[in-house]
């Protein structure tokens, strides 16, 4: 009788436990995921930019997520469809997308840091930071045209192959063997030629000058003192909270995307984000004092190319300006399962972050860039 009565007391008790973990695992995933509120004062910017998000949703996105800052404040995040469509998990603020080559803009910051602790000089071969790499026949590789995607190292081949890759690697050195081989397009120097793998042996050089792994570098000294809690690599084996399951298309139906494994191309598309960690990271680069202004400055110039014309896309070394919608710089990102806009407006203090859980997919509205414009007009009139 004594153990009938131990019995019901542990099934009671682990009842009243079961529930009450239940209860504060619930309530912990609610406060988690909770919507941020939009503000009052930018209420027809925000009704606005969901017009344009809608355009998205429409053309058949499984989701998409937007942050919106206004002087150091995010003023609006909000996120529309499903992060992952198999299991009807909707997308929320802190869902985190392949941000593609918005990687590229935050290796720029490392990049930056480690030019003003003296331990890069932009104009040195990067055979001294990576011996390893090859000495080219065409002429020398310097980390500044690397930056700048001026060293003729090529981007993905015509096929896409590279852009798919499976294999896993540990260290950044390593990935280098998919292109170390082969020639350049160019004289360095000459032209401009948009190329992933250049920042993937732009990141080697990071690692390599600074003695840190790259992932620790921006770890470190940028993820870190910036407070971007909700950027890490893309790890494939990783149980990483919130991830949106990556979508392509295939004869016009939705499909999941191929898979890929992004440790051979970190710095040049592999980081994963939120909307309010990019506009955070906006924030961060230009009032954080992260890097100094004439720092800033260096990596937001276009170079002159040698037939007197500035490099295609307005492109610095990592950020690019979008000359057509106003003083706005940043970074477009594709990739596998992915795409992002990511726009700075630093005269205005406005940052704008669009991520979708699809490749190509902010291509189904090409006036996103106006949103910005959207709070920059409504900003002006607050009293």
């Amino acid at each position: 009788m004594i153990n009938q009565i131990r019995f019901f007391l542990f099934l009671v008790f682990s009842f009243i436990a079961l529930n009450v973990n239940v209860a504060w695992s619930q309530s912990s995933i609610s406060n988690q995921y909770s919507v941020v509120e939009a503000s009052s004062n930018y209420s027809e910017a925000i009704a606005k930019s969901r017009d344009q998000i809608k355009m998205l949703m429409d053309a058949g996105a499984p989701g998409v997520s937007i942050a919106v800052g206004v002087d150091d404040e995010l003023v609006w995040a909000e996120g529309f469809g499903y992060a992952d469509i198999e299991n009807s998990v909707p997308v929320t603020s802190l869902t985190k997308f392949r941000v593609g080559s918005v990687s590229k803009t935050m290796t720029s910051i490392a990049l930056g840091i480690l030019y003003e602790e003296g331990l890069i000089d932009l104009d040195t071969p990067i055979q001294e930071y990576v011996p390893s790499f090859p000495v080219k026949e065409k002429g020398t590789v310097t980390t500044r045209l690397l930056a700048s995607h001026r060293a003729g190292i090529r981007h993905y081949l015509p096929d896409m192959s590279d852009n798919f890759v499976r294999d896993h690697y540990e260290n950044v050195v390593d990935a280098l063997e998919i292109f170390a081989d082969d020639p350049l397009l160019f004289v360095p120097g000459d032209e401009y030629s948009y190329s992933s793998h250049g920042y993937n042996l732009l990141s080697a050089v990071l690692q390599e000058a600074s003695g840190v792994e790259f992932l620790t570098l921006m770890r470190e000294r940028v993820f870190g003192p910036l407070k971007l809690i909700e950027t890490v690599a893309d790890h494939t084996d990783h149980i990483i909270t919130g991830r949106a399951a990556p979508y392509a298309r295939r004869d016009g139906r939705l499909v999941n995307a191929p898979f890929v494994d992004n440790s051979y191309k970190w710095a040049g598309g592999g980081f994963i984000s939120t909307p309010s960690d990019l506009v955070k990271f906006g924030f961060g680069v230009f009032n954080s004092g992260i890097i100094k202004d004439e720092t800033i400055e260096l990596l937001l110039s276009p170079p002159i190319l040698p037939n007197g014309k500035i490099a295609d896309q307005n492109y610095g070394l990592g950020w690019r300006t979008f000359n057509d919608d106003g003083p706005w710089i940043g970074h477009t990102g594709g990739s596998v399962g992915g795409n992002t806009l990511f726009t700075v407006n630093p005269n205005a203090g406005v940052v704008v972050a669009i991520v979708c859980n699809l490749s190509g997919c902010l291509g189904a509205n090409r006036n996103l860039n106006i949103i910005g414009s959207y709070f920059t007009e409504q900003s002006i009139n607050l009293p």
